[in-house]
């Protein structure tokens, strides 16, 4: 067998150091398609919505969990790179766990190995029926979120290291039509599965628009919540009251109607009415931890200066303050 045929075979996940930017599938973003249970769930779902359905069966080990998409992601997103470079490749792919952990934020211990290969055990197991097409096919036969997976490389206590797996030719076609939308990597900083859910949903139908609404109660369906709705009205409130959503400002009105306010475009709007960009609290932790040696308040005076130089001010001004910082802190040990 030549290298190119081996090539072909799979698609390494190696092609950039840090990838340029998370990809999510619409269909799922759109629809319940992952368990908001933290425990082990072996319900079947059953969502319709707009002659949109879902049927989803668990396997042995239950349904995924909105935390199991992250593989999905993270393979979503290297291969639509990899095309955005002229490559076709296939949709079996391999990669290490150490670069999945660390690119998304996770920590890399015993006990994320083992949620790792639990992950790919649900993924694998659990089997889904739907009419929702992707890249103009309909799957219409039950297929699982990946069609199989492999240990290509265990330690000596048995944890996966390196895996091969393959994905479901429903996401494989989404990903070829590019049906997909990037995401902000703060996603991954959500721990809460309904604050996930609903960051997608403002992301998918507030996109870059000023605002959105929608009812609470047609929420918590696209949500997949199978709560009362006095609790899902609850934790509705909570989230609004933290305010953490990435990009999103989330509102909920005494008559149930729940509004996502565009946090970027609001922010460009302060900015043109007072030329101030408000920063987030914790982001001058993150500063600081970017440039320990620094007087973090005199590099938010000069990062100020600089981009009052520029022509628009920045999409992510929070990551923006913080990449300034580091690049100082990089600077002065050069």
């Amino acid at each position: 067998m030549t290298d190119q045929q081996v090539r072909k075979e799979f698609f390494n996940c190696d092609l950039f150091d840090h990838l340029p930017y998370f990809k999510d599938d619409m269909a799922s973003m759109e629809h319940p398609v992952f368990s908001l249970s933290t425990q082990a769930d072996k319900q079947i779902i059953r969502y319709e919505n707009n002659g949109n359905t879902v049927v989803i069966k668990p396997g042995y080990d239950g349904l995924p969990t909105i935390h199991d998409k992250d593989v999905l992601i993270f393979c979503t997103s290297y291969l639509r790179a990899a095309m955005n470079q002229g490559e076709t490749p296939s949709r079996t792919v391999r990669f290490t766990a150490y670069d999945f952990f660390t690119s998304i934020g996770r920590s890399i211990s015993g006990d994320s190995y083992e949620r790792f290969r639990e992950s790919l055990r649900r993924l694998s197991g659990t089997r889904i029926e739907t009419n929702i097409k992707t890249g103009r096919f309909r799957t219409e036969k039950g297929f699982g979120l990946i069609d199989s997976w492999e240990a290509v490389k265990e330690d000596s206590s048995g944890r996966v290291i390196a895996v091969e797996i393959k994905l479901s030719e429903w996401l494989y076609n989404a990903i070829l039509a590019n049906e997909l939308l990037t995401i902000n990597p703060d996603y991954f900083e959500l721990r809460k599965p309904i604050e996930r859910r609903i960051y997608e949903i403002g992301r998918k139908h507030c996109g870059s628009q000023d605002a959105f609404k929608i009812g609470l109660e047609k929420l918590q369906l696209k949500v997949g919540s199978s709560s009362a709705i006095k609790e899902f009205r609850r934790a509705v409130r909570e989230i609004v009251a933290d305010n953490h959503l990435p990009d999103y400002a989330l509102a909920l009105s005494d008559d149930d109607n729940v509004t996502f306010t565009n946090r970027i475009k609001q922010q460009h709007a302060t900015i043109r009415q007072t030329g101030f960009i408000l920063l987030k609290p914790e982001t001058y932790a993150k500063a600081q931890a970017a440039a320990p040696k620094w007087d973090i308040y005199a590099l938010e005076q000069q990062w100020r200066t600089w981009i009052t130089k520029k022509k628009e001010p920045p999409k992510r001004p929070d990551a923006a303050f913080i990449a300034f910082c580091r690049k100082k802190a990089a600077c002065e040990s050069a």
